[in-house]
């Protein structure tokens, strides 16, 4: 490999523009949902997904571990949310209708209450922030180029909540060139 080869391949000013952009989206819209939720139904972000969650599963509850997958969470963060949202009484731990060793989260008639409450506000503020604002082709573009920057970020294995490769991560980084 030359030395021209192994230089990182740095950001043009127009690349450099892009990235602070969805930089800046990355970490405030996540901020914007929870002020939202939290202005009209008092509900955090995580509440919320945890709860919506379960509305759409048969029964309304799901099974520790399926749930934390599927909302892209380890066991652990959800087992301290649940714990608060049992002290709410919005959702209930019972044993497994399916083999009665694992645990299953319950959606209870309160976290009912919480997400009927909620939902049309949080759907309205989806709709007027992400959706509104793109025509129907700005959005199949937006869907599309969110789909391939996953695919890339998966086919790295970054995405999700596997383990990094420790090793090449602390590997000793290259000298940046002076400014």
């Amino acid at each position: 490999m030359s030395a021209e080869e192994s230089q990182p391949r740095w950001l043009d000013e127009r690349e450099k523009a892009i990235w602070l952009t969805l930089r800046e989206f990355i970490w405030e819209f996540p901020t914007a949902i929870d002020r939202q939720l939290q202005r009209d139904s008092a509900l955090s972000v995580v509440e919320y997904s945890v709860l919506a969650a379960l509305s759409e599963c048969p029964g309304a509850r799901k099974r520790s571990g399926d749930l934390a997958a599927d909302l892209g969470w380890d066991r652990s963060r959800l087992s301290h949310l649940v714990k608060r949202m049992e002290v709410k009484g919005t959702v209930a731990r019972a044993h497994s209708d399916a083999d009665g060793r694992g645990q299953d989260i319950a959606l209870t008639d309160a976290g009912w209450d919480e997400i009927r409450a909620a939902a049309p506000g949080h759907v309205t503020f989806v709709r007027e922030a992400v959706f509104d604002p793109l025509s129907p082709e700005e959005q199949d573009q937006l869907e599309s180029m969110l789909t391939r920057i996953r695919a890339q970020i998966t086919a790295e294995g970054l995405w999700g909540r596997k383990k990094v490769d420790t090793a090449e991560a602390n590997a000793a980084p290259e000298a940046l060139p002076a400014p």
